[in-house]
C-alpha cells in the first residue's frame, strides 16, 4: 500500500495543471480502519509531507451486527463501543494531527433489499445511523453513505427510497436523538395485560413525554419515569391495545428535546406455531403462524452439539443467508445453502428466536434429495 499509495501521489502531482495541488485521497488496506493499517498510511502521508492529502477509511459497524449473524440481533453496547473505538481511532491518528479523514463508505453490509426482509430489526438500524452520525461529528470525519445500486436513493427520481431512515441520517449531521432499548412493547394476547418497561437512551437530550397521535399520555396515569425507566401503565396498554389483534395495535413517540421522536409499537401477539413439513434440497419452507412476532434469528445444531449450517464458527445462521421469513406467505424459507450444508441422515434441532423473546424449536433432516420438517414441543 505505501508503494501504490506514494506512486499515485507522485505520478499525479507530477502531472501538471491543478493536479500539483488538489486534494488526494490515500486508503489503507482495504479501506479497513484497524489501528496498525491507519498507522502505516499515517507513515505513509506524513512522509509526503503535502498538506492536501487525505487519508480515508470504511465502517460497516460490528459484523454480527452489521449482517445478523451470531446473534447480534441489537445495537447493542458491544455494537456500540466497536462504532466509539473505531472512530477514536480515526480522530487520534489523523484529524489531531491535521490530517482530515474522508469516510469513504459506511452503512450496513445487510443493506435494504426489495427480495428479502431486512435482516436487521428496524429500531435497532437507525440506533446505528444515529450513533455513527453522532460519532463521526465528534470525531471531526466527514463521511459518505455506501449506496450499493438503488438501495437508499432511486437514482432515477433522486427520492430517498426510505425517507424515515434518512431524516435519522440527515438530523445526525447537527444533533442527538433520544432512543429507547426497543422500538416495541409486546403483549401477549394468551394473558392479562401488565405494565410493560423499555430503558430510555436519552443520548444528551431531555425526555419530554410520550404522545399517541396528537395526544399526550399522562405521566402518572398512563406511563411513569424513574431514572431512565420508561414504563407503560396496564390501563394504558388495554386502551392502546385496543381489540387486541395480532400485530401492531397503535404507536407511540417518545418525544425529547431535540432530535427526532422514538417510536413505539404496541404489538399484540402470541408465540408462533410452526408445523410440519416435507420438500427437497433445492425448496424447502416451514410453515409458520407468525400471531403478531416478527424473527429475529435462528439457531441451528446437531444432537452431538456441533453447529449446523453454513456458517461453522457460530450455532446462529446468518439472517438471509441461511433462513429468511417469508411473512406475506407464512412461511421460514431455508435457504439451498443451509440445506446442502446439512449432513445427510443426521437431523438439526433448529431453534427461531423470535422479537418478542419467544423461542420455537424445529427438527429437519435430510436423506438424500427429500428433506422433512418436524415441529417440536416445548418440554
Amino acid at each position: 500500500m505505501d508503494e501504490l499509495n506514494t506512486t499515485f501521489h507522485k505520478i499525479v502531482r507530477a502531472s501538471g495543471g491543478a493536479n500539483k495541488s488538489r486534494l488526494l485521497v490515500l486508503t489503507t488496506q482495504g479501506g479497513t480502519p484497524s489501528q496498525d493499517l491507519m498507522d502505516d498510511l499515517y507513515t505513509t502521508i506524513s512522509g509526503l509531507r503535502d498538506g492536501n492529502l487525505v487519508a480515508t477509511v470504511h465502517y460497516y459497524s460490528y459484523f454480527p451486527f452489521s449482517v445478523n449473524i451470531a446473534g447480534g440481533t441489537r445495537y447493542d453496547d458491544t455494537a456500540r463501543n466497536d462504532a466509539d473505538d473505531a472512530f477514536a481511532r480515526m480522530h487520534h491518528t489523523f484529524v489531531a494531527r491535521g490530517i482530515p479523514v474522508y469516510l469513504g463508505e459506511y452503512g450496513l453490509l445487510a443493506y435494504p433489499d426489495d427480495n428479502h426482509p431486512s435482516p436487521i430489526e428496524r429500531g435497532e438500524a437507525l440506533k446505528y445511523y444515529e450513533h455513527v452520525g453522532h460519532a463521526a461529528r465528534v470525531a471531526g470525519v466527514t463521511t459518505a453513505l455506501w449506496d450499493p445500486g438503488f438501495a437508499y436513493l432511486n437514482r432515477e427520481t433522486l427520492k430517498w427510497r426510505d425517507p424515515a431512515l434518512f431524516a435519522w441520517i440527515r438530523s445526525s449531521w447537527t444533533t442527538r436523538s433520544g432512543t429507547a432499548s426497543f422500538d416495541k412493547v409486546f403483549l401477549a394476547k394468551s394473558s392479562r395485560i401488565t405494565p410493560q418497561s423499555l430503558t430510555l437512551h436519552a443520548n444528551g437530550t431531555e425526555f419530554q413525554g410520550l404522545w399517541h397521535g396528537e395526544a399526550k399520555l399522562a405521566e402518572g396515569r398512563d406511563y411513569t419515569v424513574f431514572e431512565n425507566r420508561l414504563t407503560l401503565t396496564a390501563p394504558a396498554l388495554t386502551r392502546l391495545a385496543g381489540d387486541r389483534a395480532h400485530g401492531v395495535n397503535s404507536t407511540l413517540q417518545a418525544r425529547f428535546s431535540q432530535g427526532l421522536p422514538w417510536r413505539i409499537d404496541v404489538v399484540t401477539h402470541d408465540t408462533p406455531v410452526l408445523s410440519n413439513a416435507t420438500g427437497t434440497g433445492e425448496k424447502f419452507t416451514v410453515p409458520t403462524q407468525y400471531r403478531g412476532d416478527e424473527l429475529a434469528t435462528m439457531e441451528s445444531t446437531y444432537a452431538d452439539g456441533t453447529h449446523a449450517g453454513p456458517t461453522s464458527w457460530t450455532p446462529y445462521q446468518e439472517f438471509n443467508k441461511a433462513f429468511s421469513p417469508d411473512y406475506p406467505n407464512g412461511s421460514i424459507i431455508l435457504t439451498t445453502a443451509f440445506l446442502a450444508s446439512l449432513r445427510d441422515g443426521d437431523p438439526a434441532t433448529l431453534t427461531f428466536h423470535f422479537h418478542s423473546g419467544a423461542k420455537v424449536r424445529y427438527k429437519v433432516a435430510k436423506s438424500g434429495e427429500s428433506v422433512t420438517g418436524t415441529a417440536l414441543k416445548e418440554s
